[in-house]
């Protein structure tokens, strides 16, 4: 599912709620993992990720002043704009990321019409660009963002397609509808730092991006995860393959997610498949429950920044971890890798 622009104009705020795991081939005990040459297999993912992803809107974030030769004006705070609305059109013409904004200012228009999308309705208004005393330039004095960044995990890579898939779930806004993106880089992450998750209140991993580490390009957000092409030198001898599961072969008992918590090594987490309901129209396809104690003595469960935290049983891929019970951090749900897989 792909929400175009129209429907996304209406969104004021995004976030970017992701679950991190890393997973690479050292020190993780792949003694059930086990290297395979067949078309069935995956390189089993799980490594922590940088996002930065480019939205098909344009988010004022703020209205500043601008410094003119006759003092300092405001024409955006002067013609009605406000922070949260998202910037839809210049004369007419569709603003779709942030130098669409200075280009259409800077042409020679007798008059100019602004139109924004706040709190779902168009609202029109007129608005008079100033010249900026130090450039010459013609600005309307907004502070605006047309991308999001946060840290997730890498579900697997499919080596033959040159593509990656990762989170499963969508990035959302705040009201949990889907965000559209045009495009984007993904990096490599390292965790430093994690908010333990308690009873009412989600943990969360914080992480850093390595610019000089990319891992690929982000095309797609849909329900079932981020998807892209992965990089042309992105070195994949040191992950394992893994044999896709199906949710056919998913049953209630012992599996394993790949997680990390701190720095870029994975480790093996036990974990309980407590339900399996692979028809669900939400992706919810199982729900988990973190048995490992080392995992809940640093972490309380599952927390923020571990959504795409591969899940293993019985030596194969059967699908990523996506959302923590609010009131219990110890359990979660996770798509079936099936889903995953048809989404691109």
């Amino acid at each position: 599912m792909f929400y175009g622009k129209k429907v996304l104009k209406a969104f004021h705020k995004v976030s970017l709620l992701f679950i991190a795991a890393v997973l690479c081939a050292l020190s993780l005990g792949y003694t059930a993992l086990t290297a395979s040459a067949d078309a069935n297999s995956l390189y089993l993912g799980g490594f922590p990720a940088g996002f930065v992803l480019n939205t098909t809107t344009v988010e004022v974030v703020g209205i500043c002043d601008v410094i003119t030769e006759s003092g300092m004006v405001s024409p955006a705070r002067n013609a009605g704009v406000k922070t949260g609305d998202i910037i839809d059109k210049i004369n007419g013409e569709e603003v779709n990321k942030t130098s669409d904004i200075n280009e259409f200012i800077a042409r020679d228009y007798k008059k100019y019409e602004i139109s924004v999308i706040r709190g779902g309705e168009s609202i029109c208004m007129d608005i008079t660009p100033a010249k900026e005393a130090a450039t010459g330039e013609k600005k309307i004095g907004v502070l605006v963002k047309d991308s999001i960044n946060g840290v997730g995990t890498v579900t697997y890579i499919d080596k033959s397609a040159s593509t990656f898939a990762s989170l499963g779930h969508p990035v959302t806004d705040l009201d949990g509808r889907l965000v559209g993106i045009n495009g984007g880089t993904v990096f490599g992450s390292l965790i430093y730092d994690v908010k333990k998750g308690v009873r009412g209140t989600p943990g969360e991993l914080r992480g850093a991006f390595e610019s000089g580490n990319i891992i690929g390009k982000a095309k797609l957000n849909c329900a079932c995860g981020v998807f892209g092409e992965l990089a042309k030198n992105f070195d994949c001898s040191k992950l394992i393959k893994i044999s896709k599961g199906s949710m056919d072969e998913v049953h209630a008992g012992t599996a394993y997610i790949y997680s990390t918590v701190y720095g870029k090594e994975p480790e093996k987490y036990e974990i309980s498949i407590v339900k399996v309901d692979k028809n669900n129209k939400d992706n919810r396809n199982f729900v988990i429950k973190i048995e490992d104690k080392n995992l809940l003595d640093r972490t309380g469960g599952i927390v923020q920044g571990m959504s795409g935290s591969p899940i293993v049983q019985n030596g194969k891929l059967i699908g990523a971890v996506t959302h923590v019970f609010v009131n219990d951090p110890t359990r979660g749900y996770g798509i079936g890798i099936d889903k995953m897989l048809s989404s691109y």
